[in-house]
């Protein structure tokens, strides 16, 4: 009888190379695709109207004071109190002339305190005013 001797196979190996690659690839496929979403650091219930603008890009973007239900001003990110925020809307102002001012205030800000951020921009000049609201749902 004769007895066949097996070959001893090699153990398959991984190519860790190819792996990399592959894996680079996945990921920058992952990033090229996400897509990144702006969330506000402040939760705001904007009233409604039937006129409102949608957003859009502007040559001259307004400057952006936020004011929350509890009367809080944040210019940009940054609270203010009234005082910090009219020096600094007259110094933005005196470096842009055609400065526009946009108010972005909760439905249950107090009146009053939009009517002082009002104020403290007809101090500084500014003219361009306008106001942040959201559309309306349509019957």
């Amino acid at each position: 009888m004769k007895f066949m001797t097996r070959k001893r196979r090699t153990a398959p190996a991984v190519i860790i190379v190819a792996l990399i690659d592959v894996l680079i690839v996945l990921v920058i496929f992952l990033m090229v695709t996400t897509t990144f979403k702006q969330v506000p650091s402040l939760q705001l219930a904007l009233p409604a109207s039937r006129q409102a603008l949608r957003p859009g890009v502007s040559e001259n973007p307004p400057q952006v004071v936020t004011i929350s239900s509890n009367g809080t001003l944040f210019l940009a990110t940054s609270p203010f109190t009234l005082d910090q925020l009219q020096a600094q809307l007259t110094s933005l102002a005196a470096k842009n002339p055609k400065l526009k001012l946009a108010v972005r205030a909760d439905r249950d800000a107090p009146w009053g305190r939009i009517v002082e951020v009002m104020d403290a921009a007809k101090a500084a000049k500014i003219t361009d005013i306008s106001a942040f609201t959201k559309e309306t749902s349509r019957p």
